[in-house]
């Protein structure tokens, strides 16, 4: 019996071990545009369930929660939709890591993951960023929105005298962001509340729903459940006194949520526009659609085409499951035959056009699809500034800011601002190209 027991034990201790993925991972993702990025994978075993922490320096982005992992005969499954992107691998036991493809929108890079730490020298050399101690107040602040039934917290900054001053709520851009909206290593909000704050404005800034102290899912929301958060934060400003002027300034997707509250809460004294569109949702996603791509096409009029239909599917009011349907018949019919002659695995292909019908039906896409911020605008009656740069890629400076104008006079808004400012990208850097792939070379 013994001769037979003592193998069994040792097959099932040796089976056991290697379905247990626990423990640090590392790799390296060579996107040809820009460095090389370091991607750490922390993944815990708990009972039968695992869940992993992603850490990306280059990014500055540290202690990413995904939404789900799932571990099955050697196949390891990372869903980031709630971060906007999906992991997908296979354990390969001789050699000891996982070979697998990082998926975010169209874009699918190859990503093997090894048990070896990986060093990196980002020095993150960033002199416009402050340096404490500050020569003014801060305070950690902690605020419920009951509607979504979620806390979220944040930074308070006030200038350190008496008196009155405003108060300005940084709204961030689309995508799950901390409260320094920290970005290719840069972090836009963390400049500006300092910089405001030591010239006598108060500012409030706060992780996103999901993000750093903030509870909450962020990929279950749309714009206008955002709108919720602000509108939370605006009632537990105005609770504590601290200023009778409350203004908001919105960068990017922050910029079109900021319209929308100030019509929700007509005692917004300000609005700051900071690279927003004056156009409609669907208009926005397909010029990104094209610029993000990420592969080559031979007839650019027949991908656009392509994707046009795609967003009109997904924007309809029809059952979900029936608009999954519509995509994966349409993207079948006009995008694989566009993927073929690049990509040679029907697998992968297949992969694509999963992830691509799960981001167009994406709860935020949904709406935002059906959204134009020229609507809200024209309803405005406080003061507005917008501002965008002239080499900003992401948002058109000149169209989004003529539909902008227009909706501004068209509802008879007697007090705004609209300016472009030379040579600065969608982060309002000064720049060469403009281009994403610029942001992390700049200091």
């Amino acid at each position: 019996m013994k001769k037979i027991i003592i193998p069994l034990i040792l097959f099932f201790f040796i089976a056991s071990h290697a379905q247990d993925l626990s423990g640090k991972w590392s790799g390296i993702i060579e996107s040809g545009k820009s460095e090389p990025v370091v991607f750490n994978f922390t993944i815990e075993k708990s009972g039968e369930n695992f869940s992993t922490t992603i850490d990306i320096p280059a990014l500055r982005a540290a202690n990413l929660k995904p939404k789900k992992t799932v571990f099955s005969n050697e196949k390891l499954v990372v869903d980031g939709s709630n971060l906007g992107f999906k992991y997908q691998g296979t354990f390969k036991k001789d050699l000891q890591q996982i070979d697998g493809i990082f998926t975010e929108g169209l874009n699918a890079l190859p990503l093997v993951l090894k048990k070896v730490q990986i060093e990196t020298h980002n020095a993150f050399k960033r002199p416009q960023e402050p340096v404490k101690p500050y020569p003014y107040k801060e305070e950690e602040i902690t605020f419920r929105n009951n509607e979504a039934n979620i806390t979220l917290s944040g930074t308070l900054t006030l200038p350190d005298r008496t008196g009155e001053y405003p108060i300005a709520i940084l709204i961030s851009g689309s995508g799950p962001q901390d409260r320094d909206e920290t970005f290719y290593e840069h972090k836009p909000f963390l400049v500006l509340s300092d910089y405001l704050t030591r010239h006598g404005i108060g500012v409030f800034r706060y992780d996103d729903r999901g993000v750093g102290k903030s509870t909450g899912d962020h990929s279950a929301a749309t714009s206008k459940d955002l709108a919720t958060d602000v509108l939370s934060a605006i009632k537990y400003l105005k609770s504590r006194k601290f200023s009778k002027q409350i203004g908001l300034i919105g960068h990017s997707e922050g910029a079109i949520i900021a319209p929308m509250v100030a019509n929700l809460n007509k005692n917004i004294s300000f609005i700051v526009m900071l690279g927003g569109t004056g156009i409609s949702g669907s208009e926005v996603s397909l010029y990104l659609s094209k610029k993000t791509r990420g592969f080559p096409v031979q007839d650019e009029a027949l991908y656009e085409s392509a994707i046009k239909k795609a967003i009109q599917i997904a924007a309809t009011d029809k059952e979900l499951v029936d608009i999954r349907k519509d995509l994966k018949i349409h993207y079948h019919e006009a995008i694989v035959p566009m993927l073929k002659p690049i990509i040679n695995s029907a697998a992968k292909i297949e992969e694509i056009i999963a992830n691509l019908i799960e981001i167009r039906t994406s709860p935020w896409n949904r709406y935002f699809y059906n959204y134009n911020p020229a609507n809200e605008l024209e309803k405005v009656t406080c003061p507005v500034l917008a501002l965008n740069g002239s080499k900003d890629m992401q948002v058109q400076p000149k169209i989004n800011q003529e539909e902008i104008t227009k909706a501004l006079n068209k509802g008879r808004n007697k007090d705004f601002s609209i300016f472009e400012i030379p040579n600065l990208n969608h982060l309002f850097q000064e720049c060469v190209s403009g281009e994403m792939n610029e942001y992390s070379s700049i200091t």
